[in-house]
C-alpha cells in the first residue's frame, strides 16, 4: 500500500492526482489538501469521471504546521508531495520531519516579502532529513525538474564533458486572452520581473530583467523570441555539474504579454511591498492576481504546443559535439487527458514520476536531494510512458549567441 498526500490544487495539482489515479499500482491511496477543500473536490470528481478511482481530500493551511503534522498523522502517508505555494516549503518540511514522512516538491522556497528564490533555505535541512532517515526531493517539476534531468542524461550517455548548458523553455500556445499567466500569477510576475542572471566562468553574471533577446526555431511550434532570466536549477546545476563554464536560462514571452507587463510594472501592480488604499493595506500584485484569469480557466481555450529542452555542448570521444533534448507537449492533448492545459500538464507529470520513483525505491536515500544528484534513467523512461516523450537532436554546431 503506498499512501501518498498531494498539497495544493491549482492546475499542477489537478494534473499530479490525475496521472497518481491512473497508475493505481503505485499510488494506492490518494488525499488532496488545500486551503479551499471545495476545489480538491472538483478535481477529485474530475478524477473519478476519468479514472474510476476514488481520492480523498481535505482542508489545510499549509502554514500551519500542526495542522499539516495532525493531517499527516490521519493519512500516515509514506510520501508528502508539495504543489502548494513556495512560500510555504518550508513549514511543510517542518511538518514532514515532526511526521516522519518523506517529501517531494516542485520549486525551491521564497519568502513572501522578497523576490528571491534560492536553495539555501531547504539545502539548510540536508543533515535533519539524514538523520531522521527521511528523503526529500527538490524541484520534480519540469524547470526545474526535467531539465536538470535531460542535463544528467546527457553527461551520462551523451557528452563526456559538458561545456555549455542553455536551458530553452518555449510556450507557444495561444489562450485568446490580452494578458494572463499559465500558472499562478503571483509567482510567475516576480519570476519575469527579477533581475537575469547566469553562471559564467565560477560566478553569476547579472543584467537587467529581459534585457536580452534572442530568437530560436523551436521544433513544431516556430520561431520564437526568447529573453535571459534568471532560474532556480542555475543554482544546483552550477553545484552538481562545476565544470560547466556557462549554465544560461531561456523564455519565450510574446509582445502582447510583454507590453502588458511592462504597463503593470510601470504603474506599480507587481509590487510585493504592502500599500493603502481607502485605509486597508494591500499588496499589489496580490489585488492583481485577482484581477486576472485563474490559470486553470486556460485548459479549454488554449491551443498550441510547449517546447522546452536543453542544448548542451560538449566533447565525446575526443570530439566537439552539441545536442538538443526536449519534449513537446500539446495543450489540447494534456487538456483531454487531465482537464488542464499543457503548462500544468509538463509540470505535474514529473511530480507524479518523481514520487513514484521515490515510493517504488528506484530514487532512495536519506538527507536532501536535488534531481541532479539522482539516477535520470528512470525517470527518462518514464517520461516516455507517462505522456512527455522527449527526443535527442545532434545539432550541426553550438549557440552562436
Amino acid at each position: 500500500m503506498s499512501r501518498v498526500l498531494v498539497i495544493g490544487a491549482g492546475g499542477v495539482g489537478s494534473v499530479a492526482v490525475h496521472k497518481m489515479a491512473m497508475n493505481p499500482d503505485v499510488f494506492s491511496h490518494i488525499t488532496l489538501a488545500s486551503r479551499r477543500r471545495f476545489k480538491c473536490d472538483a478535481i477529485a470528481s474530475s478524477v473519478f469521471q476519468r479514472t474510476g478511482i476514488a481520492i480523498e481530500t481535505a482542508e489545510l493551511d499549509a502554514d500551519d504546521v500542526d495542522a499539516t503534522v495532525a493531517l499527516l498523522e490521519v493519512v500516515k502517508p509514506q510520501l508528502l508531495v508539495n504543489l502548494a505555494l513556495p512560500y510555504q516549503d518550508l513549514a511543510i518540511m517542518e511538518a514532514c520531519l515532526r511526521a516522519g514522512v518523506s517529501y517531494l516538491d516542485t520549486a525551491n522556497y521564497e519568502p513572501r516579502n522578497e523576490a528571491k528564490f534560492e536553495y539555501s533555505w531547504q539545502w539548510a535541512y540536508q543533515e535533519r532529513f539524514r538523520e531522521a532517515g527521511l528523503m526529500a526531493v527538490l524541484g520534480s517539476g519540469f524547470d526545474p525538474g526535467v531539465t536538470s534531468v535531460f542535463a544528467t542524461h546527457v553527461r551520462k550517455h551523451l557528452l563526456d564533458r559538458i561545456d555549455t548548458l542553455d536551458i530553452l523553455d518555449c510556450n507557444g500556445g495561444d489562450h485568446g486572452h490580452p494578458f494572463a499567466t499559465n500558472f499562478n500569477p503571483e509567482i510567475n510576475l516576480r519570476e519575469v520581473t527579477a533581475p537575469s542572471r547566469h553562471w559564467e566562468n565560477g560566478q553569476w553574471v547579472e543584467g537587467p530583467a529581459l534585457s536580452q533577446k534572442q530568437a530560436f526555431d523551436f521544433d513544431q511550434v516556430g520561431v520564437r523570441n526568447m529573453y535571459l532570466m534568471y532560474h532556480e536549477e542555475l543554482e544546483s546545476l552550477a553545484k552538481f555539474y562545476p565544470e560547466i563554464k556557462r549554465i544560461r536560462f531561456w523564455m519565450t514571452f510574446g509582445d502582447s504579454y510583454l507590453k502588458h507587463l511592462e504597463v503593470l510594472e510601470n504603474v506599480g501592480m507587481t509590487r510585493i511591498d504592502p500599500v493603502t488604499f481607502q485605509g486597508v493595506e494591500i499588496i499589489p500584485l496580490q489585488f492583481l492576481k485577482a484581477l486576472l484569469p485563474e490559470p486553470a480557466s486556460l485548459g479549454p481555450v488554449t491551443k498550441g504546443k510547449t517546447n522546452i529542452g536543453v542544448i548542451a555542448t560538449g566533447e565525446k570521444n575526443g570530439r566537439q559535439k552539441t545536442v538538443h533534448v526536449y519534449n513537446v507537449c500539446d495543450h489540447e492533448e494534456a487538456f483531454a487527458e487531465t482537464g488542464n492545459q499543457a503548462v500544468s500538464y509538463t509540470t505535474g507529470v514529473p511530480a507524479m514520476i518523481g514520487a513514484a520513483l521515490m515510493l517504488t525505491g528506484k530514487w532512495s536515500g536519506a538527507g536532501v536531494f536535488n534531481m541532479e544528484q539522482l539516477d535520470p534513467d528512470p525517470f527518462m523512461a518514464l517520461l516516455n510512458a507517462q505522456g512527455l516523450p522527449w527526443q535527442v537532436k545532434d545539432l550541426r554546431a553550438p549557440l552562436d549567441f
